[in-house]
Parts: structure tokens; sequence; C-alpha cells
């Protein structure tokens, strides 16, 4: 089959599994003929992606979220006025999906929660078969268990997912844990999508904590903490650009500067990871058998609900600040997952191939009976 990816391109988590899916197709015959990526000024696609997806990459003019200033959540107001004042940018974009896809002329496209595929299947009504895949998807499944008290963010989140897969025939939602599928939602509920690096690793238990954190104004909170702590060794990742590489502040705290390779190394050794709750970030964790404790962006449902259903998945613990005594207190506790999480993910990829492959079956099927 010849394949168009649309991707996501705010934060890391798609472009990933855009990468892993990439990798499981490619080893069964399959050709991604082109990755297109949703950008918006300010928002740097990794030059890791070009290289790792193996296909052509586009970029196009897409939304993004905005957050506030030092980390504290995200800026609704301004994520919907730069939607307003971007509007013709955005349309510029969805004309290039679409020329770019009849000049291709893909069997699939899989989308990894680009906002503007399902807008772009009601504009066009393209007659080819469109795949969605997300842990996003999870939270429209009957059976996801929400934060209290959180109706009207449910309808948004929800509201936000069926947007990027309108008139798609299938919905691939990523999950920590089995759950059965719902076809009359077009839900397949399947593992997360990994990158081989971390499948790769070989862990070991170091005595420190690694922390990662969105914004280098987090420091604070740590700095405050280890004060108190001493004793505890922390190395913190996070997007300093005003210090060297590797900062120490003294014998048991040091500052890295974000490196892919090297938090992929700390993650494997470390006793624990402190972290956002990004999807992604908790399921490395996960697979290595590292205890995690999970800090949501303020203001970002998601990532209430990911710590939630993390927490529900024997992830770890949640917290709404980075106060390291709750991972502190919890870990005595903590029953190791990595052998049943890892039972789970390496069922994936028979069952992506399965889903993916039967619209090559059906579409062998169509052509024959013509």
């Amino acid at each position: 089959m010849k394949i168009l990816f649309l991707v996501q391109g705010e934060g890391r988590g798609h472009l990933t599994q855009a990468i892993s899916m990439s990798q499981i197709l490619r080893h069964a015959g399959h050709k991604v003929a082109a990755a297109m990526v949703g950008v918006s000024p300010g928002r740097v696609i990794p030059a890791f992606f070009e290289e790792q997806v193996a296909a052509p990459v586009f970029h196009f003019s897409a939304p993004n979220i905005v957050y506030n200033s030092q980390a504290e959540g995200i800026n609704l107001k301004a994520t919907v006025y730069n939607l307003l004042k971007n509007h013709s940018a955005y349309l510029a974009g969805l004309r290039l999906i679409h020329n770019t896809i009849q000049d291709i002329k893909p069997d699939l496209i899989i989308s990894f929660y680009e906002t503007f595929s399902g807008l772009y299947n009601v504009l066009y009504r393209s007659k080819i078969p469109m795949v969605c895949v997300a842990h996003q998807y999870l939270l429209l499944h009957p059976k996801f268990i929400f934060p209290k008290n959180s109706k009207v963010n449910q309808l948004i989140i929800n509201f936000n997912s069926k947007l990027t897969s309108w008139l798609a025939v299938k919905r691939l939602a990523l999950s920590f844990r089995e759950i059965e599928s719902r076809n009359d939602l077009k839900i397949t509920v399947v593992p997360p999508l990994l990158r081989k690096e971390v499948v790769q690793m070989q862990t070991i238990k170091e005595n420190f904590f690694l922390v990662y954190m969105t914004h280098h104004s987090l420091s604070k909170q740590i700095i405050q903490w280890h004060l108190s702590h001493p004793e505890v060794k922390l190395h913190c990742f996070w997007d300093n650009a005003e210090v060297s590489d590797e900062f120490v502040y003294d014998e048991t705290l040091t500052f890295h500067r974000i490196n892919s390779k090297k938090y992929l190394q700390m993650l494997a050794s470390c006793t624990a990871l402190v972290t956002t709750a990004g999807f992604e970030s908790v399921c490395e964790a996960m697979y290595l058998g590292k205890p995690v404790m999970m800090v949501p962006v303020p203001n970002h449902f998601e990532q209430e609900c990911n710590a939630m259903d993390g927490v529900i998945s024997g992830a770890g613990v949640t917290s709404r600040s980075f106060d390291l005594s709750v991972i502190l207190d919890y870990l005595p506790k903590h029953l190791d997952q990595a052998q049943k999480f890892r039972a789970w993910y390496h069922r994936g990829e028979a069952m992506f191939l399965r889903e993916i492959e039967s619209f090559d079956i059906k579409s062998k099927a169509t052509a024959a009976q013509v």
C-alpha cells in the first residue's frame, strides 16, 4: 500500500508515533509516500523526524495552542485570537494538503491527531480512506474515567477529537492498558507506539530521580524542595538556554539541557521519573519499569485525564506541583507494571497491521469486482 501521513506538529508525541508507525509499515512492505506536518510560528519540527520517518516531509500552516508565560497553563483567549488572525494561512494549508494528496494519490491516509484531517474530509469529500491514530480518541470511549466535575472540559476535548476524525473510517485509540474496542463508535483500542530506542534500552536502577520540566521556571519548585532534601540526588532536564548544557547546582542537583539520547539513557537508569503528564513520556517509563510522578500542566485537561488514567493503569502517582515528597512516599507502595505493559505493547505491531491492511484487502476486492 502507498500511505500518506498527516501529523500534528505540536509536541513530540504525535511525531514519534508517526515514526514508529512508519517503521512498522516499511517492515511489512508498505510505502510511506509522504508525511505532511502542521506547523505554526515558533514551532520547530525536530530534525530527527525527517531523518527517521524516511519519507518526503511537507509543512503546512496549522493552528496551535498558546501557553501562558511561566508555564501557567493554556491561554485560551490567545489561542482563539491566533486562530482568527491566521485563518488565511490555514486555508492555504488545507489547499496544500489537498494538492499534495491529489499528486501522490495514496491508497490510505493515516492522521496523527492533525487538526485539519477531519476538515479536509468534509471540505474535499475525499474518497481515500482515513485512519486516525491518537491517545485522545480513548477519551471518546464510554468506559474512560474522567476527573470529577469536568463535563464542560469533556465536551470540549471530545468535540476536538471528533473534529480531527470527521468522516474517518476508523479511530485507533492508543491506551496504557487493554480495553475492549467499540466498533459502533469507530474506536479500536490499541497499544502505544514507542520509539525503537526505548524498546532496545537496557535498564538498571541507580540512586537518583529524573525530572523533566516543560518550562525552566519550574526549577524554582525543584530547588526549593531540594534545599530541604539535599540527600536525594536529582537530575533535571529543562529548556534554559541561558546556561551551559550541564549546570551543576551542587553535589546532588544537576540541570541538563534537553537532549533526547541523554534523557533516555537516564530514564533507563533512574529510580523514578517526575514529569508532566504527557502520554508518551509515561508510556516510556512504564515500558522501562520506572515509577512515575505525573504533574499535569495547569489548565491542561488532557494531561489531567492522562494522569488519572496513568494512576489507574499502575504507572505511579499524580501531584499538582513538583513536590517530590509525593513520589518519595509512594515508592514503597509501587507495584511494577513493566511485564504486563510490555506484553500489551508487543501485541501492537500485529494489531496495527491487521487494522491498516484490512483496507488493502477491501480495495483489491472492489477492483476485482470491477
